[in-house]
């Protein structure tokens, strides 16, 4: 029986590979007998801080070819979003209950994936942990006790509000450059509206942090007030950005966009809007923008703590630990960031493990894919290791200064070897 704890994305990952190779596993999670702060569903497989997966641009996006790699491999992921999303322009975007609910049945279909609901609170000595971000804190301390503590940074969700009380005659329908089938509905503000907005927002009373949550804030979940604390204009080159986006032949001086939340369309996120305001600010500040001046929040953002390994002292590129070759870590515990390349770290995960348990080394991808050079990333000297997300920096060079061009070949050349590494390990 294979042990694999934690049921988000890189465990069910992770355990639906194991699943199809025949393996006995016991996929344990908390849920639902208790919750962290930030989980809400008793499914398997939650999405918590955004429903977007990011962009699909095979030849044009790292995450996007990284999204293709997996598919390559048979990422459960990648299937539950083909069956799940809901239009996004050019990301892939899902129905979060949905792609849960998908997940959660796709698992319970394999009569050798036995389901656990308990907390676990000691490391087992042999296979895949993949608790999370908000691992439970009997298990945190076991980790600390075992590798020294670990780090951590703050990571926050963006509001949702209702459909219907949006004013839709204050917004236009665009994707940013025309791409897409017209899946944002974008809020323009002028300048006088943008100033006022910044004004407030930066001025607005935050959630307050327990002393032991105090650390680093990731850049790539930047709470909206504090790149707005940065400088008046830091969001209109940023979440706000107008580029790209014309109404009556104009760009606006500034545009909040909003993105589908379901599929069917009765709800929306506000996109880059992720914060630690108190929900009564929340409120009154978002309302400051025209199209959102009678916006219903059915949900309102909220900031958690994001736990990681000093990956590069205690993990393998295979994700195993350097003092236990059969206890592997997943998701962004194991120093990667973001939706997809947890999920991604939870099926490497469990293919070096297999590799392993028959007696074979694990083969590593190449740095020449996205997959591959992520695995890397966590496990190369680093004094100043924070998580990882999908970029072209992380990928061996090409030495081409056309970016489109460049771009095209660092995506064909990864999907090439994928496939050759496909033949290999499975």
């Amino acid at each position: 029986m294979i042990t694999i704890v934690g049921a988000g994305l890189a465990g069910c990952e992770a355990a639906h590979y194991l699943a199809t190779k025949g393996a006995e596993v016991e996929l344990i999670d908390m849920k639902p007998l208790k919750f962290s702060p930030a989980h809400t569903s008793g499914d398997l497989c939650e999405l918590v801080c955004s429903n977007s997966l990011k962009s699909d641009d095979v030849f044009g996006n790292a995450c996007g070819l990284l999204k293709e790699e997996m598919r390559l491999l048979g990422s459960v992921t990648m299937e539950a979003a083909a069956r799940t999303r809901v239009p996004a322009g050019g990301a892939l975007a899902v129905d979060r209950e949905k792609f849960s609910a998908y997940v959660t049945d796709k698992l319970r279909s394999f009569k050798n994936v036995h389901i656990s609901s308990k907390e676990v609170t000691d490391l087992p000595l042999r296979g895949i942990v993949a608790t999370g971000p908000l691992t439970a804190d009997g298990l945190a301390e076991s980790i600390r006790r075992e590798y020294g503590g670990g780090l951590h940074f703050f990571d926050a969700s963006a509001p949702i509000v209702s459909a219907d009380s949006i004013d839709f005659s204050k917004t236009f329908t665009q994707d940013r450059y025309g791409k897409g089938t017209g899946d944002y509905v974008n809020c323009p503000l002028t300048q006088e509206e943008y100033e006022l907005f910044v004004k407030e927002l930066v001025g607005a009373e935050r959630a307050t942090l327990h002393a032991f949550e105090k650390g680093e804030i990731f850049e790539g979940c930047m709470p909206v007030e504090v790149m707005a604390s940065r400088g008046k204009d830091t969001l209109r080159f940023g979440t706000f950005k107008p580029v790209g986006l014309e109404t009556g032949g104009v760009r606006p001086y500034a545009v909040l966009q909003l993105r589908r939340e379901n599929e069917a369309g009765t709800s929306y996120n506000l996109v880059g809007c992720q914060t630690n305001l108190k929900f009564g600010e929340q409120k009154r500040v978002f309302s400051l923008i025209p199209a959102l001046a009678h916006a219903e929040f059915l949900r309102y953002g909220v900031m958690h703590r994001n736990t990681y390994l000093q990956s590069p002292d205690i993990l393998n590129a295979d994700f195993s630990a350097k003092n236990n070759p059969m206890l592997f870590f997943a998701g962004q515990m194991s120093g990667v960031e973001g939706y997809v390349e947890s999920a991604a770290s939870g099926l490497m995960a469990g293919i070096h493990f297999w590799e392993r348990s028959n007696g074979r080394e694990p083969c590593v991808p190449s740095d020449c894919t996205v997959i591959g050079a992520l695995s890397r990333y966590i496990a190369a000297p680093n004094r100043d290791f924070q998580p990882m997300n999908a970029n072209y920096g992380v990928l061996r060079d090409v030495k081409i200064r056309d970016k489109k061009e460049k771009k095209r070949l660092l995506a064909e050349r990864s999907l090439e070897e994928i496939r050759a590494y496909r033949e290999k390990v499975f």
